[in-house]
């Protein structure tokens, strides 16, 4: 098993390039699922995730290609042989449930194992169900499996209101919405930027979306998608936590394909606690305003609120902060998984239910940490950029299936960082 070795280094200077969107990926694959045309996909992050999509669409006999070093994916659902995603490779990633609303409404019926994923709260399923259901969808959750039928002419268009704006039963209830018969409702839909970048992408494939984007999207049905090539939208959580480096380490960092429209209200929550955020011909250009960063509150709430996946990179940052911040987290529950970590390196951190406190401290120390999850994993690498002496961070597995080349990436910049073997 790998570790990754940090010591803190000073100052970052230089640039660095921001990868297509993992969450936006991981939804646009399944979208192959509703044609039997070539999807073709461009900026596609190179990551485990995106390899175990790859693996669940191959098992129902997709045709997946990575060209050009993997930044293009070039797929085809012409001759599926299964509608069945068994449980082995669906417990490895949640967003596997994706391809549940593509095979049911092309289809007529899908068999698809309940998914896995990071230990990061419940997150169920029932939203993405509910709203196959309201599309006249037959499910029966049997065996770990849900066995879903469609009715005998196929979904017909329905209204779907969701309690509350979920991402992924957005995404499943779109994707399916496309091929049913008649007008469908999304209410209190996600409004994420992958939500924008799945609708544009089906819309080339012909598909009839409006709203996407808002909080209510209307689908007109189709008898059937064709073929496109479609560009992945910049992956605004590592963009985030790229941006978090020069605020927490010093210096000056232009992100390459960064935009302030993906990350508003984190940007707002940087310029407060006194980092400088200027657009750029190539990106974002990121630095300390002058001295050291100011204390901040900050909740998180779905988009166009700040992100769940940034909050823990936020924590890192605040953990040296001036003052005192507090992080309520709404999205999930038991995400603060890397608190007890950051306080090995010093922080000082309460934590009680949803709400963390920290209290800065003047600078962190260097010491053998575990990644508990995703974001948590990079959130400790982001401290010990600016922690005294050497950061050990174990179980770095957690990293790939999110950022690609983070320690080239990191390098590029001047940060002193390795990957190695785990004695």
């Amino acid at each position: 098993m790998d570790q990754i070795i940090v010591t803190g280094n000073g100052p970052l200077s230089g640039q660095i390039p921001i990868a297509g969107a993992k969450n936006a990926c991981l939804t646009l694959m399944p979208a192959t699922l509703l044609s039997d045309e070539p999807l073709t996909l461009t900026n596609a992050p190179r990551l485990s995730d995106i390899r175990t999509m790859t693996l669940l669409l191959q098992s129902l006999g997709a045709e997946v290609q990575a060209l050009q070093d993997g930044q293009v994916l070039a797929m085809s659902s012409h001759d599926l042989t299964s509608q069945r995603a068994e449980y082995d490779i669906v417990r490895k990633m949640r967003a596997s449930i994706l391809v549940l609303g593509p095979l049911l409404a092309r289809f007529g019926h899908a068999e698809v194992s309940l998914p896995g994923g990071c230990a990061i709260g419940a997150r169920p399923v029932d939203l993405h169900l509910k709203a196959l259901e309201a599309m006249g969808a037959e499910l029966d959750l049997r065996d770990g499996y849900v066995h879903a039928k469609a009715p005998s002419g196929g979904l017909h268009g329905g209204q779907v209101d969701f309690p509350f704006a979920s991402v992924g039963a957005t995404e499943n209830a779109l994707m399916a919405a496309t091929l049913a018969k008649g007008t469908t409702v999304l209410r209190n839909a996600a409004r994420e930027p992958e939500i924008v970048d799945l609708a544009e992408c089906l819309q080339k494939m012909g598909a009839q979306i409006d709203g996407a984007g808002t909080s209510e999207i209307t689908v007109e049905g189709v008898d059937r998608l064709g073929g496109a090539t479609h560009r992945v939208v910049t992956d605004r959580i590592e963009l985030g936590t790229y941006m978090l480096a020069p605020a927490i380490c010093g210096g000056e960092v232009e992100c390459l394909g960064g935009r302030i429209d993906l990350l508003s209200a984190f940007c707002e929550k940087l310029d407060e606690a006194g980092i400088s955020v200027e657009e750029t011909e190539a990106g974002l250009k990121v630095a300390r305003k002058n001295g050291r960063v100011g204390a901040v509150n900050v909740t998180t709430e779905p988009f166009p609120g700040f992100p769940t996946d940034l909050q823990a990179q936020m924590m890192a940052l605040l953990c040296t902060a001036e003052g005192t911040s507090v992080l309520e987290e709404k999205i999930f529950e038991n995400r603060f998984m890397h608190a007890p970590e950051l306080i090995r390196m010093g922080a000082q951190i309460d934590v009680h239910g949803g709400t963390a406190t920290v209290t800065g401290v003047d600078r962190m120390k260097g010491a053998p940490v575990m990644a508990t999850d995703l974001r948590a994993s990079v959130s400790l690498i982001l401290a010990g950029l600016a922690a005294q002496g050497e950061t050990i961070v174990s179980r770095v597995y957690h990293l790939d299936r999110g950022y690609e080349h983070v320690v080239r990436k990191l390098e590029g910049v001047g940060a002193k960082i390795e990957r190695v073997k785990e004695q």
